[in-house]
């Protein structure tokens, strides 16, 4: 075989691989172009669970990285929005100042970050960089939080975000990154009406 004919069957290859893959393949992908970044980025898709398909009322109880304690207590009777993140994953920074705007657009809807790697200085940092105004429970050491919401975020997927109804239940998420916040945002008003 000639060489033009070697790259045509290689490129073939290559092009039939890469529209096979899948968002389970992503760390096999990080190796091969070198970023090694060490975590597992959803795809971006969303869902919205219907009433009657949601589960119980998620419970925790937490460290924030202001050294207050957080409860799930404290957003009874509140829409809320959770996001799990960690300060040097590239989604979680890009999303950042889009997530800061909304907690300030609806501020009925209360944020909550959950930073799953860092400490509370890293994290205050984070938040100080990108202007976030809300504060976020370290659950690097514990994970209490990430377990009590474990049927909803799986494991390793950094970032994502969900929508968490009135009752404490969990009633939409965007696994990944937050490509474009007005989806985020119908998903809360979808939410904040079913108490209307």
């Amino acid at each position: 075989m000639n060489r033009r004919l070697i790259a045509a069957v290689v490129a073939g290859l290559a092009l039939v691989t890469v529209s096979c893959s899948t968002p389970n393949e992503s760390l096999a992908e990080q190796y091969q172009n070198g970023s090694e970044e060490g975590y597992i980025s959803g795809d971006g898709s969303t869902v919205e669970i219907p009433v009657s398909n949601r589960d119980e009322p998620v419970t925790y109880e937490a460290t924030l990285d202001t050294g207050e304690t957080v409860s799930s207590s404290d957003f009874d009777g509140s829409v809320y929005v959770v996001n799990f993140w960690y300060s040097s994953c590239p989604p979680c920074r890009l999303e950042a100042p889009d997530l800061a705007a909304l907690s300030v657009e609806y501020p009925d809807v209360p944020f909550l970050g959950v930073n799953v790697s860092d400490t509370a200085e890293t994290s205050r940092t984070f938040a100080s960089d990108f202007a976030v105004p809300y504060a976020s429970v370290v659950d690097a050491k514990t994970a209490g939080v990430q377990l009590a919401f474990a049927g909803s975020v799986p494991p390793n997927a950094v970032p994502t975000t969900l929508v968490v109804d009135s009752k404490g239940r969990v009633a939409a998420r965007i696994s990944g990154l937050v490509r474009d916040p007005s989806i985020l945002a119908a998903m809360m008003d979808s939410v904040i009406a079913e108490d209307q």
